[in-house]
């Protein structure tokens, strides 16, 4: 017979069908042994019978451990008891192979989980996070598509800066020294000049000493540039991102956000309901009165401050105009506001924290050869990103989104390492 996915047989419910996957658990008795199966697909009870099978399958049945791989046909059976409401009355099986004892099992530690990922990402939980991840990138691409934007790509080894000169991981190049590149955002200024409308999703590297639930030095970074678009319409296509991902995670995935136990009631504003905009000022005006945080003006806002602001909203909330001060050389200044730039953290909802970093770029040369020598940078190393001002330079915008700060927030995780396959951190980078 043809194998079909365990999903399919879940769905067809009945009838004679042939399954391929990994024995999830698996529980011997006397004359009978569950087999509860796995594929990416879902889980389904199966029922092998001494009486019911020949001498060497049973024996089979009998030897087979966690994680062996197995072919079997047998006959669907509605029952309640079953994990996912059926089984399978079994009638052939064949062993592909043996499993040995598998180290994984309930009581052990996220960090042994982590030590074993290779392993550890066959878990019910992480398969499914996973399909949510996957669902997420298709997302992005369809949604910039949808506006006619170009994918463009720009290089991972990169001779200058960006997010400031603290973060960056510096690596031998041939003898010379280079860094793994922060954001695609100074190569992709360039590439506006040819193609006006472009996004990218790739890795971005951040050499954070951050031991947090929250923070990855390899992430994957989608990133949008936009020549003759301003602050406000750099908003709305930021708030039009996310509630397309969402919308589309709640559409396509709801049965994987069941089984990680996410409330979706929580996700159903942010498709539906606008996402307010408030200044850098009224940010701290709100927590000094709402929460009873007080913070001079002139610093950045920390997890704490992000997280009391997101507890007072249902939807992401846009914080705009920070302190030039605290923000990068290339956000342009705003001229009703000297001092602020026409920058915007947008803050997610459930104390997830940033999720996109957005800003209109600085267009006068003058003005970035200045911000770069206050930032202790020498203008004559990014001669060649200050040509994108000397040859028909026009007004334009764009912004990143940390995919798995997303994905985490979208899934309800407790850390963001579930959001990736094989995370890297401060202190991981194994297997």
């Amino acid at each position: 017979m043809k194998f079909i996915s365990i999903q399919e047989a879940l769905d067809k419910k009945e009838g004679k069908v042939s399954l391929r996957g990994w024995v999830y658990r698996e529980r011997k008795q006397k004359e009978m042994a569950f087999i509860v199966m796995r594929d990416s697909s879902n889980i389904i009870q199966c029922v092998v019978k001494e009486d019911k099978v020949s001498k060497k399958e049973w024996e089979d049945a009998n030897k087979i451990l966690i994680e062996s791989s197995l072919e079997i046909e047998g006959t669907l059976k509605e029952d309640k008891r079953a994990p996912t409401g059926y089984e399978l009355q079994v009638s052939k099986l064949n062993v592909i192979h043996f499993a040995e004892k598998f180290p994984i099992s309930k009581d052990h530690s996220p960090e042994f989980l982590l030590d074993v990922r290779h392993l550890s990402l066959r878990s019910r939980k992480l398969t499914n996070v996973l399909k949510v991840r996957s669902t997420v990138f298709k997302a992005i691409h369809d949604y910039f598509r949808s506006f006619g934007y170009y994918e463009y790509h720009s290089p991972c080894f990169t001779p200058n800066a960006a997010e400031g000169g603290s973060t960056l991981f510096k690596v031998d190049y041939f003898g010379k020294p280079i860094y793994l590149t922060q954001t695609w955002q100074l190569y992709a200024e360039a590439g506006i000049f040819a193609l006006e409308k472009i996004y990218t999703i790739a890795p971005s590297f951040r050499s954070e000493k951050s031991k947090t639930s929250r923070h990855l030095t390899e992430y994957w970074h989608a990133e949008v540039e936009t020549a003759w678009q301003h602050f406000p319409e750099l908003l709305d296509l930021a708030e039009g991102l996310i509630k397309y991902i969402v919308k589309t995670v709640l559409k396509e995935n709801k049965k994987e956000l069941d089984i990680l136990g996410r409330d979706t009631k929580k996700l159903e504003p942010i498709v539906k309901e606008k996402f307010p905009r408030i200044t850098y000022k009224e940010a701290l005006k709100i927590l000094e009165q709402k929460a009873k945080i007080k913070i001079p003006y002139g610093k950045d806002l920390r997890t704490v401050e992000e997280d009391a602001l997101s507890k007072l909203y249902n939807t992401p909330v846009f914080v705009t105009h920070y302190p030039k001060i605290i923000k990068a050389f290339y956000m342009k200044e705003d001229d009703k506001d000297k001092g602020a730039v026409l920058g915007s953290d947008l803050i997610a909802t459930e104390g997830y924290g940033e999720i996109i970093g957005a800003s209109e770029r600085e267009t006068d040369i003058k003005e970035l050869e200045k911000k770069l020598k206050a930032q202790g940078e020498d203008p004559k190393k990014y001669g060649w990103y200050l040509d994108t001002r000397r040859y028909g330079s026009v007004p334009h915008a764009g912004f990143g989104l940390g995919v798995e700060r997303v994905i985490a927030w979208v899934c309800g995780l407790d850390n963001i390492k579930d959001a990736i396959p094989f995370p890297r951190t401060m202190l991981r980078y194994q297997p």
